[in-house]
């Protein structure tokens, strides 16, 4: 069992349900007039474009419980499996990528950053 690759997989759980938790509490609940969907968005936006910025932050959390689930399975493979190698530098590459738009889009203000790029050294090092 390939320990760096479960914590790696935890980490992301856990991302993708602070971050869609948090989101919902500290952005669209201020939004919401009825249902589920936050539909109050005069004057930045327009409904329809709250919809998709709504659907597109769950989005995220849903795809990184998706990695998630794939590098929990991968963990059970030998660690030098050829695709055990290369799904873990992919995912590592996009994972860093996205602690470094985080890091630079908040200024290095928002704590994501920083466990995003511990997630990939995680896959990188496993």
């Amino acid at each position: 069992m390939n320990t760096a690759l479960l914590w790696a997989a935890v980490g992301l759980v856990l991302v993708g349900i602070v971050h869609s938790v948090l989101g919902e509490v500290l952005i669209f609940r201020a939004l919401r007039t009825r249902g589920i969907v936050p539909t109050t968005a005069q004057p930045l936006l327009r409904e329809r474009q709250l919809r998709i910025v709504w659907a597109t932050w769950h989005l995220v959390s849903v795809l990184g419980w998706l990695l998630a689930a794939l590098l929990w399975r991968l963990a059970a493979e030998p660690p030098q499996a050829p695709l055990v190698v290369w799904t873990a530098h992919a995912t590592g590459a996009a994972v860093a990528a996205c602690g470094l738009l985080v890091l630079y889009a908040t200024r290095a203000r928002h704590p994501a950053w920083a466990v995003l790029l511990g997630i990939a050294g995680l896959l990188w090092w496993r």
